[in-house]
């Protein structure tokens, strides 16, 4: 499981995954995305198989603009990288424009994949009205318990 929150650099387009998340992945080549919330998405080649080939590539309706502009958003804008031997990937200008990044980074695991923000989105990320949060968590933690409970035949 990838987590932790780490302080990271974006140095000539380049930027040093923690070497904790790095061990945790196990991987050479990984997937880079344009991420929900101005962050970038970072999942190595099964994961997003899974995640794309597996569950979106399964139930997408091209015919949906809902669905199409979900693929432009998300998915179009993916790109294979390789992990150097110095443990950093390099992040494409409209990476870094899109997630406002432009030197100090803050670096997330989030369970199977890696988030990369600018710290600062981050930061105002993370202190948005706590109240107006909280109740956004709440629901999203019930909706994920009801997706569990129906995967296990839990009523």
């Amino acid at each position: 499981m990838l987590t932790g929150e780490y302080n990271a650099i974006l140095d000539e387009n380049r930027i040093t995954l923690p070497k904790f998340l790095r061990e945790k992945l196990n991987v050479i080549h990984v997937f880079v995305s344009k991420g929900v919330d101005r962050c970038i998405w970072l999942y190595d080649r099964d994961k997003w198989k899974e995640k794309v080939g597996d569950i979106v590539e399964e139930n997408i309706d091209i015919f949906s603009k809902k669905d199409s502009r979900l693929v432009r958003k998300y998915i179009s804008s993916a790109v294979e990288q390789k992990i150097d031997s110095s443990g950093r990937i390099q992040l494409s200008d409209s990476l870094k424009e899109y997630a406002n990044i432009t030197k100090d980074c803050v670096v997330l695991g989030a369970i199977d994949h890696i988030e990369i923000w600018d710290s600062k989105s981050y930061s105002d990320y993370s202190n948005e009205d706590i109240e107006d949060n909280a109740a956004e968590v709440c629901a999203a933690a019930d909706e994920l318990s009801m997706r569990i409970k129906r995967k296990r035949g839990i009523d």
